[in-house]
């Protein structure tokens, strides 16, 4: 349940829009009110020499007072809209611990307790300021400063510049003079509004054009309960160094490097040739003068699409993702909602990247003259994620160095480790055979390729080619007298169903049915729709399964995106086939001898994009999962209960796999079923209904007389 900002007091100096990506924050905060606020970033740093704690709160005090957006607080006005109101004064949220008296190593973990426990406390958004301090004393010359802040007001960016101006400011005794006049946050935000939205959402969909669906790693993954988790990496410096030459050499930057590396590493492991995901741009334009040094919220994640062409080049590749993402250069400011929706997509991603140009070096955060000589040792920034997956690539000279962070809610460490180990390999391929086309990238390394070929795999299985429609002639030559589909009290023999079957496939053939092409069968379930889906198998043609009950939209959409050669809203009269043969059908009447590779099935699926998308399954692909499911469920050869409507994919187990083991088939509900089913095909939003199965399908056990599910499921 959302929560609205508490409303902060005091005296308003100014009131400033929101930035795209300030409004998004507003939106989580207010979706998102309990469990950990992963737009919490914190840096501590070490500092060496006499400390003056009232000294440093002075000079943070005048840099709240030299950034007005440090200074803001964000509340919806009476028109709906959000605004940044901010405040001529605010208190500075400052804390001091003394731990000097505590052994070496207690000191140590008691102040990353307290660092961890101050980023754990929540910001109000309402509330300026949204970052706080704690000077943690280690020792009589050793001090760690811990800054925490809300992300709507700061970047990553922002923090070396701000720490510098600390720094200046403590050692200037919190005199303004020593530090240059600023440019003020809100031309930035001036220079947002005047952006041409027009050209922007044309070059989107132009860049994002023929994206078949989103890329997710963890499609129905709710908000992270817990903070990222995080593996790191250093390149070898011979490849660190290569790649930064090769870069050069060609034009490149080495964020592009990083983007290409992320989006092999993607595609491998999605088994997709085109990927979007999330970059991380600096968001300072360059025609704002002074830009570089403004402290707040500039930084933007912006979808990068990668559409790979198996047959390029490797050094291809990474040049045309430059020339891509340079096409872009100018509209790199609109939030990613607005791309989202120029695009007609909803969540594009939830992996990520971040290349980082602004490292955070010793002598970056040293004051220019401290007279005091406190000295900046070290320095440790810290950022959330919400993303399922995140990479954070620095380059420091020619070095080259990266981070994955992951939801540990989500994956484990060595799932992490195996996109950095893969990202390891793109490059270290890049740097040695820039030529060697896309399709043979290897990004497993021995250790994985092993695991993969041998570890996980069993004993090799010779597995049958007979495709289904054979198997169900074999079976009518064995048990043709057997009951194999009942609906509505009518029953079809094994005989009955493929003399049928093979009677109306002569009519198709008669029709010019042949391989590669589709019959919608928009039936409802009944025999009639078992005897034209098998009909259609056997003309060496593909079914597609529609549910007649589907909104009128949605049967339209099926239709005109698979152009079916024939569809049937109605069964095909037994009058206008009953009197040709039964016997088996052969390729000598088939338009085209039959493939193992010809389609055998189209089902649609419900589409992560919200299209439906069409999904053809293969004769050998359908006769090696009946061949598992033949041997997996014993059952199958009893009495198997299909419940679901035909155009359903569990269809395929529960009918296709019974009829080829000798089974009988029930076309009936799980409401209404009176018989006792050996088998039921079910998926976990099934299970609730079991429990109030019909005694007939469900006996009581011996120690109950209630009705408990007792029939195996699958």
């Amino acid at each position: 349940m959302s929560q609205q900002p508490t409303r902060a007091r005091g005296k308003i100096e100014d009131i400033l829009p929101l930035s795209p990506l300030q409004e998004g924050f507003v939106f989580l905060g207010l979706l998102h009110t309990e469990g950990p606020d992963l737009y919490i970033g914190q840096v501590a740093f070490d500092l060496e020499g006499p400390f003056d704690g009232t000294r440093m709160r002075a000079a943070a005090g005048a840099l709240l007072r030299r950034h007005a957006n440090l200074r803001a607080g964000f509340r919806q006005r009476k028109n709906g809209a959000w605004a940044q109101l901010v405040l001529r004064d605010v208190d500075l949220p400052w804390q001091d611990a003394d731990l000097s008296t505590l052994p070496e190593d207690e000191r140590r973990a008691e102040a990353d307790r307290l660092a961890a426990a101050d980023r754990a406390r929540r910001f109000d958004l309402g509330r300026p300021p949204l970052l706080r301090f704690t000077a943690i004393r280690l020792s009589a010359d050793r001090v760690r400063l811990v800054m925490t802040n809300h992300h709507i007001v700061l970047d990553g960016w922002s923090m070396p510049v701000l720490l510098r101006e600390l720094m200046a400011l403590y050692a200037a005794q919190g005199a303004p003079s020593a530090l240059p006049r600023v440019r003020p946050y809100r031309d930035y935000l001036a220079w947002l509004e005047a952006r041409d939205r027009d050209a922007a959402r044309d070059a989107w969909q132009r860049s994002l054009s023929g994206l078949d669906e989103a890329t997710l790693l963890a499609p129905d993954a709710g908000p992270a309960s817990t903070a990222p988790s995080q593996v790191s990496f250093t390149v070898d410096s011979e490849v660190s160094g290569a790649l930064s030459a090769w870069a050069r050499g060609r034009g490149v930057t080495m964020n592009t490097v990083v983007q290409g590396a992320w989006a092999l590493a993607l595609a491998q492991a999605t088994g997709r040739d085109d990927v979007v995901f999330g970059a991380t741009v600096s968001g300072r334009p360059p025609e704002l003068p002074g830009v570089e040094s403004m402290i707040g919220l500039f930084i933007n994640t912006l979808p990068v699409g990668a559409r790979l062409d198996q047959a390029e080049p490797l050094g291809d590749l990474f040049r045309r993702l430059q020339d891509e993402q340079a096409r872009l250069l100018d509209h790199q400011w609109p939030g990613l909602a607005d791309i989202q929706h120029w695009a007609g997509h909803g969540e594009l991603f939830d992996t990520a990247m971040v290349f980082q140009n602004y490292p955070v070096e010793e002598g970056d955060l040293t004051a220019p003259a401290d007279p005091d000589r406190l000295q900046v040792t070290s320095a440790d920034i810290k950022g959330g994620t919400h993303f399922a997956v995140n990479v954070v690539a620095t380059m420091r000279g020619a070095e080259l160095s990266f981070r994955v962070d992951y939801r540990p809610d989500l994956y484990d460490e060595a799932y992490a480790r195996d996109f950095g180990r893969r990202m390891l390999r793109v490059w270290e391929t890049l740097v040695s055979d820039a030529d060697r086309p896309v399709a043979h990238l290897d990004t497993l390394d021995p250790a994985a390729r092993e695991r993969v070929l041998v570890e996980w795999n069993g004993a090799p299985t010779e597995l049958p080619g007979t495709p289904l429609h054979e198997l169900i002639s074999a079976q009518a030559r064995q048990t043709p007298d057997a009951v194999a589909v009942v609906c509505d009290g009518t029953s079809l023999t094994y005989a009955e169903l493929d003399g049928r079957a093979n009677q109306l496939a002569r009519h198709l053939l008669g029709e010019g049915l042949g391989a590669e092409q589709f019959v919608a069968i928009a039936l409802a379930k009944s025999l009639d729709a078992v005897i034209s889906m098998l009909a259609v198998l056997k003309t060496g043609a593909a079914y597609l399964p529609i549910d007649p009950d589907y909104p009128a939209e949605r049967i339209s959409y099926m239709l005109d995106d698979a152009r079916p050669a024939l569809t049937l809203r109605e069964p095909i009269p037994a009058a206008a086939y009953g009197h040709r043969p039964t016997d088996d059908i052969t390729d000598a009447e088939r338009r085209t001898p039959w493939s193992a590779r010809h389609a055998a099935y189209m089902i649609y699926t419900s589409g992560s994009t919200g299209r439906p998308k069409g999904v053809v399954i293969e004769h050998h692909a359908l006769a090696t999962y009946l061949h598992r499911a033949r041997s997996t469920y014993s059952a199958m050869t009893g009495v198997t209960v299909l419940h679901s409507p035909l155009a359903f994919d569990l269809t395929i187990t529960a009918l296709w796999t019974p009829l080829t083991s000798g089974g009988t088939v029930h076309l009936t509900s799980l409401e209404e079923t009176d018989v006792q089913p050996s088998l039921i095909k079910a998926t976990p939003s099934h299970l609730p209904l079991l429990t109030s199965l019909p005694d007939t399908a469900s006996p009581p056990t011996p120690s109950s007389s209630a009705a408990k599910p007792s029939t195996p499921t699958s």
